[in-house]
């Protein structure tokens, strides 16, 4: 399921809970919510970056463990086996 990131409408009416971004596990069918579950003021869904995968380096201790070699390129044609 994803997360959802809403944010009060307007900054006077809102609460303290909705007027900083707050997260909500909802199905994707799921309709998104109106008002802040917390003042009932209105909110809106705002667009955030997603969280694709993990950090290069866990990548990369995945991948040798799994037995996949890494080359980096040190000219034209030249190589140097990381792992």
């Amino acid at each position: 399921m994803p997360i959802y990131e809403y944010q009060a409408k307007h900054e006077t009416t809102s609460c303290a809970y909705c007027a900083k971004p707050f997260e909500r596990l909802q199905r994707i069918a799921d309709p998104p919510i109106s008002a802040c579950p917390q003042c009932g003021a209105p909110v809106s869904r705002i667009i955030s970056a997603p969280a694709v995968g993990s950090s290069k380096t866990a990548f990369d201790r995945r991948a040798q463990q799994a037995g996949f070699t890494k080359l980096q390129r040190l000219g034209k044609g030249e190589y140097e086996k990381k792992y």
